[in-house]
């Protein structure tokens, strides 16, 4: 008898704050080297509900989630903070994208992309911008991102840990 899986991810949808504790459950998993509180999510959700998503994985629960917005570009916020909406923002950014292990490469990360990509073109954002940890570079790079080079940016990412990559990608 094999070992049973969960059944493949049914559709992203949007956020809702009844999402809060199986969301904060799976950071906990996905990213224990990255606690982020919960009023982060709660603040995120609030600032451009729009960039918050949920993998709905049916009577097995969430399956990933994704929390992005309007930002100012090569900026990234630091880690566990709450923001104030942006005035002008200059870039769109992905604070996270995370998915439980099975789900990955299942073409529901690149599906948000896509979606948070269409997005930030119809805010007229001229890029997206997110911070790659957990040796995440080569996905971010199948979604078009690229390494931003930027010595500025070094003190900005230390929080994100030693491999973070800022990443850029053009949406002209």
């Amino acid at each position: 008898m094999g070992v049973a899986t969960p059944n493949p991810p049914r559709a992203w949808r949007a956020m809702t704050m009844a999402d809060f504790p199986a969301v904060t459950a799976l950071a906990e998993v996905i990213h224990p080297d990255f606690p982020e509180s919960d009023a982060v999510f709660a603040n995120r959700l609030a600032l451009h509900a729009a960039g918050c998503a949920v993998l709905d994985g049916g009577d097995d629960g969430l399956f990933g989630y994704v929390l992005s917005h309007p930002w100012r570009d090569r900026s990234p916020p630091p880690l566990d903070a709450v923001l104030a909406p942006m005035a002008v923002p200059s870039t769109y950014y992905i604070h996270d994208l995370a998915l439980r292990r099975h789900t990955r490469g299942s073409g529901a990360g690149s599906a948000i992309v896509r979606t948070l990509a269409a997005h930030a073109r119809a805010l007229g954002l001229p890029n997206m911008t997110l911070v790659a940890v957990n040796n995440s570079v080569h996905f971010w790079q199948r979604q078009g991102f690229t390494v931003t080079h930027d010595p500025a940016l070094d003190s900005k990412l230390a929080s994100y840990g030693e491999h973070a990559r800022f990443m850029t990608r053009d949406l002209s």
